[in-house]
């Protein structure tokens, strides 16, 4: 016979929303980080000093981010 569970003890299941979404926000964040470090190398590399490529290249790469989130959202919710 099986003993049940500990009151104390959570189920996975309650962890899997937060650990699924904090990994989104994590992936998102380091996405962007990149997109603004390449825009400022570029920016450096052609003397740029209006910092143009490090605006334009954060912006898409907040847009990139964004879509990508949007995607594994939806896909997630499909799943469930």
């Amino acid at each position: 016979m099986e003993q049940p569970k500990p009151s104390n003890q959570r189920e996975p299941k309650q962890y899997n929303g937060f650990i699924k979404y904090s990994g989104l926000a994590i992936q998102m964040a380091v996405t962007i980080y990149l997109g603004s470090l390449l825009g400022s190398y570029i920016d450096t590399k052609t003397g740029n000093t209006s910092e143009l490529y490090t605006k334009v290249i954060t912006l898409i790469a907040v847009l990139l981010s964004t879509v990508m989130v949007i995607r594994q959202v939806i896909k997630s919710n499909s799943d469930s």
